[in-house]
């Protein structure tokens, strides 16, 4: 294994070396430059530049991008992106990871280490944030800490979703979509001026709909299904050259018949592993809401030709209720409610400089959060029904700047600073009841173990140096250091005032050097980075047993890690007809300390959760022209991932090892490119992996599996005007 693993590691820098001489060798070769790729521009440093003019490591993702992919919600963008893990959690939440840097715990407590932002509204909770695609301009993926740009701190990363945007151009869209399990999808949008040149407005809606994946032999009925109802509005009014007002609203509704339920990777008791993983048997899975709202306002004035100012203000609610049926069979012996409201309000104030030599960005930034998360156990294996409520509200407050001083044309030094101060209040209470009891018992009424009232504060400087160099028009280099940080926290599973005790701040300091080229008269473009990460106090949950051998949940620091990669991304134009596209990433991934339950050091014992050594994919986009009436459209794409760990505990039972996935659609646009019909097939081998898992076999002593979707079809239509 390890002379493996250092063969593929020289394969790799080997491969990255060779690659690095072509920007030489492409300058002096004469090529078609109407055959250039299109340009990407992107937000990611918070003004419009060039994907490849923007000295971090930034995947962006265009609407066709997402067409071509096929994409219907962010866990398709997984192997669009080096270095990503992003699927659906357990309980209807994002689970992010970025360079083995992320948050596997679904609960309000743990803070996402990958932030996702929806216009710029950085969203609170890992639920309501797995975004379907729809109505979307593009998908920004930004790799390493993000502080001294971004509203708020965050230390793995970021996933922008940008939404089109209303403006003097009249357009509408209407789209609907078939296919197996029963999928029936209809999405629709209308943009245009209200007022010329004064006010522009937009809506869009989605209806998504499909059977679950799975069979549950308790009833005979699907499993994990979807029904969603989505919608999004949007007023951008413009009273002069010089100030622009944007307003939105956004909501969605999942209603459906089940929650998900895992397959049983072990035997659970005295009930075998599933030899299927499709046929699940669940009694406690009949409830699975989740509800989002939210309004924005943007404000952007260009107070100078030097200065624009802008603010953000943002509100947001999320409301979940779930039953989760983890002991994965037909008896009541370990049922897992939620029932969650959240909201927040964030306000952010942004000042932007350019000047022949200097550009910069600085800002204020407040975020507060509230969330009651009511959950217990129903039906457990001690015989009693457990219920809780924990009230936690979170205030962040922030200063930031950065800035770029260009010394030459070519030659650019940035710095920037973040000061991150977070309050956090977190009550606490739990109560036992009898098994007969109702589902959720009233609180108040049963016998109190917790009973916890406490808070604390972090503050933390996050500095940010940096620096590019042009080697000509079309070719960069960049290098920068960067420390990252996510505040700490309680463990929202405590039973005692001794176990609320605060866990810590984890910071990463993060280091990389990256080339962006556009070759072969911007035929190609070819963009590398390698990076080192020093990762301290991860905040890890793990499911153990406690003093008399039951069942406890455990969250702390576990210790320090180091990670360690390298990423490309290359497309070409080949031809006329076809373009090319490929990523590739390396990642070691280790943990230099480890404190488990005792605090013993076992970190020999660990691998870090999502952090797969190898991932790459190779993909392929054809278009022909079909005579007078259009043109067809072939996408393909092939990914793979090696051996991957979904669990904290390092679980092999749970470990899925190295798989490949396939994917193609085919599509005929009419020559107006006003129609088109797609239709497409994903995963097209069927191949059956682990995404997700619970590893209980230390104290309830099984293991369970969440699986990815299985081979699915899918035939579209839309008309665009």
């Amino acid at each position: 294994m390890a002379k493996t693993s250092a063969w593929n590691a020289a394969y790799m820098a080997g491969l990255l070396t060779g690659i690095a001489v072509l920007p030489v060798w492409a300058q002096e070769t004469g090529q078609d430059e109407t055959l250039a790729l299109e340009e990407i521009v992107v937000t990611a440093r918070r003004s419009a530049e060039r994907l490849q003019d923007a000295p971090v490591a930034v995947t962006a993702l265009s609407a066709d991008a997402l067409d071509r992919l096929g994409a219907s919600d962010l866990g398709d963008l997984q192997a669009a992106v080096p270095n990503l893990t992003l699927h659906e959690g357990d309980a209807s939440n994002a689970v992010v990871y970025i360079r083995g840097v992320g948050q596997i715990d679904s609960l309000a407590f743990a803070d996402p280490g990958v932030g996702i932002y929806l216009d710029d509204v950085y969203l609170g909770r890992a639920q309501g944030a797995f975004l379907d695609v729809f109505d979307t301009e593009r998908v920004e993926v930004l790799r390493g800490p993000q502080g001294t740009l971004y509203g708020r701190n965050t230390i793995g990363g970021a996933v922008k979703f940008v939404s089109k945007q209303p403006d003097d151009r009249t357009a509408a869209s209407v789209e609907a979509t078939i296919g197996d399990y029963d999928r029936r999808d209809v999405k629709a949008s209308v943009r245009g001026p209200l007022i010329p040149e004064m006010l522009a407005g937009s809506a869009a809606i989605a209806y998504l709909s499909r059977d679950g994946y799975a069979k549950n032999s308790v009833g005979g009925k699907d499993d994990g299904d979807q029904e969603t109802f989505a919608w999004r509005l949007g007023l951008k009014a413009t009273p002069n050259d010089r100030l622009t007002i944007s307003l939105s609203a956004d909501g969605s509704d999942d209603r459906p018949d089940t929650s998900r339920t895992p397959a049983r990777a072990t035997a659970v008791f005295t009930t075998p592993p599933n030899a299927d993983p499709f046929k699940v048997d669940a009694d406690f899975n009949g409830l699975n809401k989740l509800s989002v709202r939210g309004v924005a306002a943007h404000i952007d004035w260009d107070a100078s030709d030097a200065v624009s100012l802008k603010s953000i203000t943002a509100y947001r609610t999320m409301d979940y209720e779930t039953h989760l049926d983890l002991d994965a069979t037909a008896a009541a012996i370990f049922g897992v409610f939620v029932d969650e409201a959240q909201n927040q309000f964030s306000q952010e104030f942004q000042a932007s400089v350019r000047t022949d030599r200097f550009d910069g960005v600085f800002g204020l930034y407040y975020f507060r959060e509230h969330d009651e998360t009511e959950s217990g156990l129903a039906g457990p294996v001690i015989s009693l029904v457990t219920n809780s409520l924990n009230d936690q509200t979170n205030r962040s407050y922030a200063a930031y700047g950065q800035g770029s001083y260009h010394v030459s044309n070519a030659l650019s030094l940035t710095a920037g600073l973040r000061y991150t101060y977070e309050k956090k209040d977190f009550d606490r209470i739990q109560e036992f009841f009898a098994a007969t009891s109702p589902i959720p018992p009233a609180l108040g009424t049963g016998l109190r173990i917790t009973d916890v009232k406490t808070g604390d504060n972090w503050s933390s400087l996050s500095p940010k140096l940096g620096l590019d160099y042009k080697i000509n028009d079309d070719v960069m280099a960049y290098a920068s250091a960067a420390r990252g940080f996510k505040s700490g926290g309680f463990d929202g599973r405590s039973n005692n005032p001794a176990q609320a005790v605060a866990y810590d701040p984890e910071t990463m300091w993060s280091y990389e050097l990256g080339l962006k080229s556009s070759l072969l008269d911007r035929r190609m473009t070819l963009n590398l980075a390698g990076f080192y990460n020093d990762y301290k106090d991860l905040q890890l949950s793990s499911f153990v047993a406690d003093s008399t051998g039951g069942f406890a949940a455990l969250f702390t620091n576990a210790g320090a890690a180091t990670t360690k990669g390298l990423e490309l991304e290359l497309t070409a134009r080949a031809t006329q007809d076809l373009t090319l596209s490929a990523t590739a990433a390396w990642l070691d991934a280790q943990y230099d300390e480890y404190k488990g339950p005792g605090g013993a050091d076992i970190a020999h014992l660990r691998t870090p959760v999502n952090s797969p050594e190898w991932n790459f994919r190779l993909g392929a986009n054809w278009q022909r022209e079909v005579g007078d009436a259009g043109r067809v459209i072939v996408d393909g794409d092939l990914s793979y991932r090696s051996k991957t760990y979904p669990t904290v505990s390092s679980s092999e039972v749970l470990a899925q090892s190295g798989y490949a996935l396939l994917n193609a659609q085919v599509a005929f646009q009419t020559a107006d490119e006003h129609w088109t019909a797609t239709f497409g097939v994903r995963n097209i081998a069927d191949k059956k992996y682990v995404s997700h898992g619970f590893d209980l076999s230390d104290s309830l002593g099984y293991q369970l599996a969440y699986y990815g979707a299985p081979r699915t079809w899918s035939l579209g239509l839309k008309y665009r005007y």
